[in-house]
């Protein structure tokens, strides 16, 4: 039994993104849920599965209650916050290839802005009667205690190690800015930068910027997995779910693996770039647009790296040469990603790659027939590869 081509993504909600929802995480994930469904052309009834993160309020239960959905064969929760993004849609792929369950929605909502924000210093991370909270307690009290001063230092050493500069991952903030700009559902809608604004906004935790780190989003974000011939008679054109996997990588931490001897490098990311090739039998040079997870522009430059889209420390050229654009050869997170349309985990770049599969994105690209979607970097991770059917 193998996983490609055996599901697709048939359906996707959300609810408007913002920094202050004015309603309970739970009607934000029952929204973004009800919204997947009716794109998908299905009801409640027909949902036998549920699958979130680990980090999400909203119990498989209760979303189901809220819903009508009476019966659920399949709930799943998938950990270390961001890297579960695509990891979500896997599980629910596997469980519709395995005949465990027929409809499966992933979701994720949250208040994240004007409810717990991830950014700011959490004494309780360090406090944890678990393993996360013994490996925490070896960096907090030393003042890496937010997750960009934790990717600060690998910044850092990359910048050192490679030779790039700080524009250089500031040009993928203006990329992404330039095209949420262009999308009335991102949060900087015409809000464009410059280089210039990028390298003059402040200090976060150098050498990051304020303008290298995602955003803080109120929203949620659903997507309905099913078997992919049933869903090639939905309403939507399916994305299929070529390739879809998970990987940590050697002397894995949260954020920023300290005791590497290469300090400056996303193993995990290369585990699941070399899972995907093989799974969806394509090369890099097969993808059409990359969603790649930019909570912080340094990992989205390491992301190209790992997945061999250039070499190691030459993704400072790539990026200088224009390939990120809506018409460079390599289009990037042309909704915005989590820098300019949102930060919903990584979600809401799943639904943009199955609006690109579908041709129905606001800035499309021309002829997709293969989108990468990545999950969050610098913790164990996921991807996929979504194909037009």
């Amino acid at each position: 039994m193998t996983l490609p081509g055996k599901a697709a993504i048939a359906g996707i909600g959300a609810t408007e993104f913002s920094k202050d929802s004015g309603r309970s995480e739970l009607r934000l994930a029952a929204e973004a849920v009800s919204a997947a469904l009716a794109d998908a052309g299905l009801k409640p009834s027909d949902v036998d599965g549920l699958v979130t993160f680990t980090m999400d309020g909203n119990a498989e239960i209760a979303v189901a209650r809220e819903l009508g959905i009476p019966e659920l064969s399949f709930f799943s929760r998938v950990h270390y916050g961001g890297g579960a993004a695509a990891a979500t849609v896997q599980q629910a792929a596997m469980a519709v290839a395995t005949g465990v369950a027929d409809v499966v929605v992933a979701y994720r909502a949250f208040n994240e802005r004007s409810g717990h924000r991830f950014g700011q210093v959490s004494g309780a991370a360090a406090q944890q009667v678990n393993t996360s909270g013994v490996d925490n307690a070896f960096h907090y009290p030393m003042g890496l205690a937010t997750p960009a001063a934790t990717v600060a230092m690998v910044a850092q050493r990359y910048l050192h190690t490679y030779g790039a500069t700080s524009e250089d991952f500031g040009r993928v903030a203006v990329v992404d800015r330039e095209h949420a700009a262009t999308n009335p559902n991102a949060w900087f809608f015409g809000q464009p930068i410059t280089l210039a604004e990028h390298q003059a906004s402040r200090w976060v935790a150098e050498p990051l910027h304020l303008l290298d780190c995602c955003q803080e989003s109120d929203g949620g974000v659903a997507l309905v997995v099913t078997s992919t011939e049933r869903a090639r008679d939905l309403p939507r054109p399916p994305a299929v779910i070529a390739a879809a996997a998970q990987g940590s990588g050697p002397d894995q931490y949260i954020m920023t693996s300290y005791y590497r001897d290469d300090l400056a490098a996303l193993p995990e990311m290369g585990v699941v770039g070399g899972q995907l090739w093989r799974q969806a039998g394509i090369t890099q040079a097969d993808v059409d647009v990359a969603v790649l997870y930019d909570h912080f522009t340094p990992y989205v430059l390491m992301q190209l790296e790992e997945l061999g889209f250039c070499g190691r420390g030459e993704a400072k050229d790539f990026v200088r040469d224009g390939a990120l654009g809506l018409d460079g050869a390599l289009p990037l997170n042309p909704h915005g990603g989590q820098l300019g349309e949102a930060y919903i985990h990584g979600m809401n770049g799943i639904a943009e790659a199955v609006r690109q599969i579908r041709g129905s994105a606001v800035n499309q690209v021309g002829g997709v027939r293969h989108v990468l979607v990545t999950a969050g970097t610098g913790v164990p991770t996921s991807g996929l590869v979504l194909a037009a059917s």
